[in-house]
């Protein structure tokens, strides 16, 4: 009898099914085990209360440019090929996949098996191997974590090789750019890591991998976002490139943790987070700035390229390693959250922009057209120091605030959320989180009570009877007045010193809005066409004002 318990925990344990030979496999081992291994074999250290800090080496972000998916009958027609996505042959996938498994076999690995999707309905399940075993314990955290009785007929959906320490020797045979590589094959649903040690390979994989599969095989629609829910079950949603205020702003006392970073909105009008963990930037982290993510560093977390000082405390201020120091942790490691992680509709959808040229209003209200073409706009600006070379704001664009992870067109996202906006008479919010009384240099950056004031009165439908006026250039609408926020902030225009450099700014922003649009207006509706700014490219203004 006992034998025959054995026999099916056996049967998913294969692991020669995958070309995997003569391995030394640990699997499913605990964080804490994970993190003893790592010390031992000197892979990373421990901070000052016990956290594991690691180095994941040459690459300390993802690698965008090394990113391919595989090009067959299934995604020809279906993936928007270009910079985004590369394409690689069938074959070449499977030449390097034997190169990986060949590397694996004979070694010491670490398997986890896990799941993605919050909502039992569209639970995916993921088996990830990989070989280091920090990268293991990283998968712990981020993933959702199933229990025992579920590990035993444990059969996955996709399968995720992790081989930092392969590097191929002659990348342009198989059609890479450089020896590292991340590679997505929806139609054997396999995704392959090779040359990179960065944890966010792995996240950002079976993320890529639900943005294609969800809306294709699901009507799902995935998003780049965080979320909470209010005590009457009130979801709100935020998107927002790095920077914008997104981990921030959702984290809020009166409110519940979906999650910080990646949801789906289904048919039946449920958001449910994807992931089981948080991935958070710590540079400059400080108790008082962000207390949820300071306090979740802890035994379980997994610190990523930070720099120690004398005394053995992490320096959070040091960014000599990379801008982008990161912490893992489970999201348990948050006091204030859903469980389980899923919400019904959103009230409400915020998109963070940190505007550094001080022309777009702190809070505006969207229409439908408008909500599409901001999202597809996906709008921040790097302000100066940020990158080598940036004096002065430069306007950046991620096609729906996250195009490196976007494997369909953008209006395909775009469409399917004015839907469902539609359909759940939800309001969509535009929050400027950047500059106020001047671009970057000149002005300020518009105060964080402010900001949690404008969301804070939005939640309590403190602005559903407020009278609006419309952006002369962007055609937004601004409240006039907000509780708790002073009215001369409200339009951008009071507060510059000059007008007319306000108005030449206005339209400058205007000017590279409409220049990034046009790589999608083509397959654009004429709504969400319409929804952009009021001045065209040759600052007229267009005839529907």
């Amino acid at each position: 009898m006992e034998n025959l318990l054995k026999q099916p925990i056996m049967k998913t344990r294969d692991l020669t099914k995958y070309g995997l030979k003569d391995t030394n496999a640990h699997w499913n081992l605990s964080p804490e085990k994970l993190q003893a291994i790592t010390i031992e074999k000197g892979m990373g250290k421990e901070t000052a209360n016990g956290t594991l800090a690691v180095n994941t080496g040459k690459f300390t972000g993802r690698s965008p440019q090394d990113r391919f998916i595989v090009k067959d009958d299934y995604t020809k027609d279906r993936v928007w090929w270009g910079k985004t996505n590369k394409a690689i042959s069938p074959e070449n996938f499977d030449l390097l996949q034997t190169k990986i498994t060949d590397y694996l076999s004979g070694k010491e690995i670490y398997v986890r098996d896990a799941y993605v999707c919050a909502d039992p309905a569209y639970k995916t399940n993921v088996r990830t191997v990989t070989e280091l075993p920090w990268s293991n314990m990283f998968v712990y955290n981020m993933f959702l974590r199933l229990d025992e009785s579920e590990l035993e007929n444990f059969e996955e959906d996709w399968l995720v090789l992790c081989a930092p320490g392969y590097v191929e020797a002659d990348p342009k045979k198989y059609g890479l750019r450089q020896g590292n590589f991340s590679l997505l094959d929806f139609t054997r649903k396999i995704a392959l890591i090779g040359g990179s040690a960065y944890t966010g390979e792995i996240k950002k994989g079976i993320f890529s991998s639900l943005n294609f599969v969800l809306p294709v095989e699901k009507n799902v629609l995935p998003m780049h976002c965080s979320a909470n829910v209010g005590e009457d079950g009130d979801t709100a949603i935020f998107f927002g490139l790095s920077g914008t205020g997104k981990t921030t702003l959702s984290a809020d006392p009166t409110r519940k943790l979906i999650g910080d970073d990646e949801h789906g909105w289904t048919a039946d009008n449920n958001i449910f987070n994807f992931e089981g963990g948080c991935y958070a930037k710590v540079i400059d982290l400080s108790e008082e700035k962000e207390p949820d993510i300071f306090r979740a560093i802890k035994p379980g977390a997994i610190l990523e390229n930070v720099v120690f000082k004398d005394n053995g405390e992490v320096d959070y201020m040091d960014s000599s390693i990379t801008q982008n120091t990161r912490v893992s942790y489970p999201i348990y490691n948050i006091d204030n959250i859903q469980v389980p992680s899923y919400a019904g509709n959103p009230k409400n959808i915020f998109f963070l922009t940190a505007d550094a040229f001080g022309v777009l209003p702190p809070v505006s209200k969207l229409t439908p057209g408008q909500a599409a073409y901001h999202f597809i706009s996906g709008y921040t600006a790097k302000v100066a120091g940020t990158e080598a070379g940036i004096t002065e704001p430069v306007p950046s664009f991620s096609a729906c605030f996250g195009e490196p992870f976007m494997p369909l067109h953008p209006t395909v996202y775009a469409e399917m959320l004015s839907k469902k906006m539609q359909d759940a008479k939800v309001n969509v919010w535009l929050i400027n989180t950047g500059w106020s009384a001047g671009p970057y240099g000149t002005g300020s950056r518009i105060k964080l009570k402010y900001t949690r004031a404008m969301i804070t009165a939005i939640l309590k439908g403190g602005l559903d009877h407020a009278e609006f006026a419309q952006h002369p250039i962007f055609g937004l609408f601004m409240p006039k007045t907000c509780p708790n926020v002073p009215n001369e902030i409200l339009d951008p225009m009071n507060t510059w010193a000059d007008k007319g450099n306000y108005i030449s700014k206005s339209i400058q922003l205007a000017h590279s809005f409409h220049l990034n649009f046009e790589k999608f207006a083509s397959e654009a509706s004429e709504q969400i066409i319409e929804g952009g700014p009021l001045i065209d490219e040759h600052h007229h203004l267009n005839d529907h004002v």
